[in-house]
């Protein structure tokens, strides 16, 4: 069976992935802005534990889309690959290709990838 994005395009349907910073690492007050964002628009928010996996479920449209920060090449490479394989979109948190360079990451359909993307530039922009 071959994998397709999720065809939802209202983020209110949506369940996005994510990533929670841990015992030092990343920003939590960036995190924070972020998620504060993001929960109020989507239908729920869940954090599996890894990136890998999760973009890998977003290929395969089990969850709508992802964002996380703070990754290494290792833990996204192979999901990024999956997500563009299945008609979805990876860019960094501005909309950009340099996603890895940034080590910022927004994965979804077309539809779901460019809100998920306002609402985190957003949330960053009113810092």
């Amino acid at each position: 069976m071959r994998l397709r994005v999720s065809s939802r395009r209202h983020l209110n349907e949506c369940l996005i992935a994510t990533g929670i910073p841990f015992m030092g690492h990343g920003d939590m007050a960036q995190w924070s802005r972020v998620f504060g964002a993001v929960a109020p628009e989507v239908a729920g928010i869940r954090r599996f534990g890894a990136a890998s996996l999760d973009l890998a479920w977003v290929a395969a449209g089990r969850y709508d889309g992802f964002w996380e920060s703070d990754l290494q090449v290792w833990d996204v490479a192979a999901g990024i690959l999956l997500v563009r394989e299945a008609g979805g979109f990876v860019s960094d948190f501005r909309g950009g290709d340099r996603a890895i360079e940034r080590s910022e990451f927004i994965a979804g359909s077309a539809a779901v990838h460019s809100k998920l993307q306002k609402l985190v530039a957003g949330a960053l922009r009113n810092a």
